[in-house]
């Protein structure tokens, strides 16, 4: 039987302390003393050095990269808690890896964000706090309660207050396709209209053709998707938008993924500033002049303390 426990314990791996420490000290809270390393053979060692027995606890660990390492730094601390006879634990995945494997695209794929929810039930969690995953009916995935945040309210209120006195002239833009869902709920909550970048390759071998759907010459352009890897659809999109009289071209995203050459691609864009959350570290180095990075360990706070009081989280997703 999985109740919760008689206090909050917070607890991180070496994906994003800082994060974790955040939250225990938005919660009033110190953060859990363990230590997380690895064996010269490379294997993870992990030493949890204070009781948690009946405890509620929260492991804060993003999987992000080394996704891989991290991965398996989250499952054997989860390990360590179950069998130390926590009363309840919940992995606090602020950014879900593996979410873009959620489906088989062709014959022979791996469903991989599935084979991840099994890993992570399996080794002993009793639920899980994401944000903003890559597809939603990943929550599905999991036989274990998913309590699903989103970043949409914090970058909104960003937004909205820098762009009170000229509302008119702005447009949210939904980089493809498949990102329409999600950039209409921010257009919905900042209640400005919506347009669409449409790409499709007419014959193989040829040039996309790119269409946009919606107004932007004269524009003040949005761009909302839920995270930035390579930033090739983002920079393409924008792109797209200033060849067609956009004023000014913004971009925020939940998820700062990063990878490759996507500092370069950011820097040559005609994209003026890229805002993202935090719930992926973003180092030093990739802080360059273009990119904002707004905390988000309020939020995970709060739901980690609703959760603890059984109370619902729904007031921190609207």
């Amino acid at each position: 039987m999985n109740l919760h426990g008689r206090d909050i314990k917070i607890f991180t791996a070496n994906a994003h302390p800082r994060l974790a420490k955040e939250m225990s000290e938005y919660l009033g809270l110190p953060l859990g003393k363990s230590d997380v390393g690895t064996f010269s053979d490379g294997e993870i060692s992990v030493s949890v050095h204070e009781s948690v027995r009946g405890s509620d606890v929260f492991v804060v660990q993003p999987l992000s990269a080394p996704i891989n390492n991290n991965l398996m730094e989250l499952l054997i601390m989860i390990d360590a808690f179950k069998r130390a006879s926590a009363g309840r634990i919940t992995a606090v995945v602020p950014y879900y890896g593996y979410a873009r494997q959620d489906r088989k695209a062709k014959g022979r794929d791996p469903i991989s964000a599935k084979l991840v929810a099994d890993m992570i039930t399996t080794a002993g969690a009793d639920r899980i706090l994401t944000m903003d995953l890559h597809a939603p009916q990943i929550q599905g995935f999991f036989n274990i309660p998913v309590d699903h945040l989103v970043g949409m309210p914090t970058l909104a209120a960003h937004y909205e207050a820098k762009i009170k006195d000229n509302r008119e002239s702005y447009v949210i833009m939904a980089p493809d396709v498949g990102s329409i869902n999600r950039a209409r709920r921010f257009a919905t909550r900042m209640e400005l209209p919506i347009a669409i970048v449409d790409k499709r390759r007419q014959k193989a071998n040829e040039c996309e053709v790119v269409n946009i759907i919606g107004d932007v010459a004269d524009k003040n352009i949005i761009i909302y998707d839920d995270l930035v890897d390579t930033a090739g659809t983002l920079c393409n999109a924008a792109k797209a938008i200033k060849e067609k009289g956009a004023l000014s071209i913004k971009a925020c995203a939940t998820h700062a993924v990063l990878s490759g050459p996507a500092l370069e691609n950011i820097m040559a864009s005609p994209i003026e500033e890229l805002v993202v959350l935090d719930t992926i570290m973003v180092s030093e180095e990739k802080r360059v002049e273009k990119i904002e990075v707004l905390p988000c360990a309020h939020v995970f706070a709060e739901a980690i303390s609703r959760i603890y009081s059984d109370k619902p989280i729904s007031p921190l997703v609207s």
